[in-house]
């Protein structure tokens, strides 16, 4: 697609190589031996923060051009001498140590997490033009260049970015509270930081970790390498990755009989510090498998269906959790002016080309807001969340026959159109059969199941007398303060209202006693409450009611 442009990926993939020249030619050709190990230990502990005050750092840095301003986009500073940077200023060890605190920081992560094609530079009316040929980005700024991955500046602009952070009982390890990128995918552990007698045992160490939701390309890299790399490794990141997945999602359930079947919410709830899911768009995607089953387990519904054979997913009405870049027609007019009409314009895999944010639906973390996020180029296209969502809720309608509905999360790490679009877009070499090949031969990225939950039918009642709608109406909904519950009955009754979360827990009585026969108003006051989604049950003598709410 663009010559050179391969340079972009092997800067961060293969930092030392690139380092040390080897990033030319740009098809990866030139790496040798420890290149192939990624990121390496020494890398990253002698990296050094390219806004540091530090005298050392300072020293360093003033004998060097083209120092980053930013980190970010793959641009780094790294001591050439064998000074060893990490987060402990009492450490003893037998080579020269440097404490920095840029190793606790989020920002180092920034530096291969928050990227862009410098190729593209936002123009004043918001799309990305083409530098001209051969020149370089004006600024290098990152937010003034067409975004690629914002799982960095996701976290900058989240809740999580605060001196408290944020309370979990999954990440974190031994804090309680979770605040960095390295609070979760480093987690605090109790132990040795290496296998000398002297080293002190720390309950803040961070355990080196690393994984994301990635349980695919280690399978491949297995196949491809054997003996070259450690299998049983392998399957221990796969299994950490897994869990990750695993609790990276709160996944709840509720329906409520209609009188043609049921109507049926699932809220998917953000449980990270970026969207989700986060990172490199292309082929990553996450999506709600729903299916129903009449008494005698039949499947008589399904949304999100997925063909594990020929790896097709069913897109007809699925909520499917993504980002999807694509090219302007200018842009594919001019990359076509070689004589090979091959581009379009729209939605395109031809990542060094891509200049339009086509789609963005991810769900947005704690303390999202939408001006926040546009500020660095990650609000949603294509799909709204307000302000201070970090859930989304999907509506579906069930047959009236339904018994049980089974609703799954899946995550996959890439989809067939990605891997089919790799084989038959490369025209260089086999590499795209090659990829093709192990993506066959490994389950072709067998979807995980992130969440997992049955409903039965059977737990409601309702009556089959008035349609719901002409008895209770609560408005607004979704709430931030003030709720107004009308009931319109057709006799007096005793009522009680409560409210439940998605989990089932009893969070209060919202109104218990006599309600006359006719249309009555009761004001609830909700701001007390936690923003998510509620179940408020409505019992009266003979039947009981649930509708969801939503409070801000």
């Amino acid at each position: 697609d663009a010559v050179g442009s391969g340079d972009l990926c092997i800067r961060c993939h293969s930092p030392v190589g690139w380092l040390e020249g080897r990033s030319t030619p740009t098809d990866g050709s030139a790496l040798v031996g420890d290149d192939f190990e990624g990121v390496q230990c020494h890398f990253c502990h002698k990296l050094v923060d390219p806004q540091s005050t530090e005298p050392i750092d300072l020293a360093y840095m003033s004998n060097l051009t083209n120092v980053p301003t930013q980190s970010g986009n793959g641009s780094f500073v790294v001591d050439s001498e064998d000074i060893r940077r990490g987060p402990y200023d009492n450490v003893q060890a037998n080579h020269d140590t440097h404490y920095s605190p840029f190793h606790s920081e989020s920002k180092l992560c920034a530096t291969c997490h928050d990227t862009s094609n410098p190729v593209f530079t936002l123009a004043p009316d918001g799309t990305y033009q083409p530098n001209s040929l051969g020149a370089a980005s004006p600024t290098f700024e990152t937010y003034e260049m067409f975004p690629v991955e914002r799982t960095f500046s996701e976290w900058k602009m989240s809740a999580y970015n605060t001196p408290a952070g944020i309370p979990s009982t999954v990440f974190g390890g031994n804090k309680a509270n979770v605040s960095s990128c390295q609070d979760c995918h480093m987690k605090d552990v109790t132990g040795k930081g290496c296998d000398k007698n002297f080293a002190p045992i720390r309950n803040d160490l961070p355990l080196h970790d690393m994984t994301g939701g990635n349980t695919f390309i280690p399978l491949l890299i297995k196949q491809q390498f054997g003996t070259e790399v450690d299998g049983d490794a392998i399957d221990a990141g796969i299994i950490r990755a897994r869990g990750m997945l695993t609790n990276a999602a709160t996944m709840t359930v509720n329906a409520m009989q209609e009188q043609d079947g049921y109507e049926v919410y699932v809220e998917i709830i953000n449980e990270t510090g970026h969207k989700l899911p986060s990172g490199y768009p292309e082929g990553r995607r996450m999506w709600i498998n729903l299916r129903a089953y009449d008494i005698d387990d039949n499947l008589i519904y399904e949304s999100g269906a997925y063909n594990a054979v020929t790896a097709d997913l069913n897109t007809d009405g699925a909520k499917i959790y993504e980002a999807k870049l694509g090219m302007s027609e200018a842009v594919a007019a001019a990359a076509n002016a070689n004589g090979n009409p091959i581009y379009s314009a729209g939605e395109s895999f031809h990542f060094a080309l891509n200049n339009v944010r086509i789609k963005d639906n991810r769900i947005p973390p704690r303390g999202f807001t939408n001006a926040n996020f546009e500020a660095v180029q990650a609000e949603p296209v294509g799909y709204s969340y307000p302000d201070g969502a970090y859930s989304d809720v999907t509506e579906y309608s069930v047959p009236t026959e339904t018994e049980r509905i089974n609703v799954r999360l899946l995550y996959q790490t890439v989809s067939k159109e990605y891997i089919e679009f790799l084989r038959d877009a490369n025209t260089t070499d086999d590499k795209g059969q090659v990829m093709y090949d192990l993506w066959a031969a490994n389950g072709k990225s067998t979807p995980e199941v992130m969440n997992e939950e049955d409903f039965f039918t059977g737990t409601l009642s309702t009556s089959s007398v008035e349609p719901v709608e002409e008895l209770i109406k609560v408005y607004p909904n979704p709430a931030n303060e003030a709720v107004t519950i009308n009931l319109n009955l057709n006799q007096l009754s005793d009522v009680s209202i409560e409210l439940y979360s998605m989990t089932g827990a009893k969070v209060e009585t919202v109104y218990k006693g006599d309600v006359a026969q006719g249309s009555r108003n009761i004001n609830w006051q909700a701001g007390h409450l936690a923003a998510g989604t509620y179940i408020m049950k409505f019992n009266f003598e003979r039947q009981s009611v649930s509708k969801l709410i939503i409070i801000r």
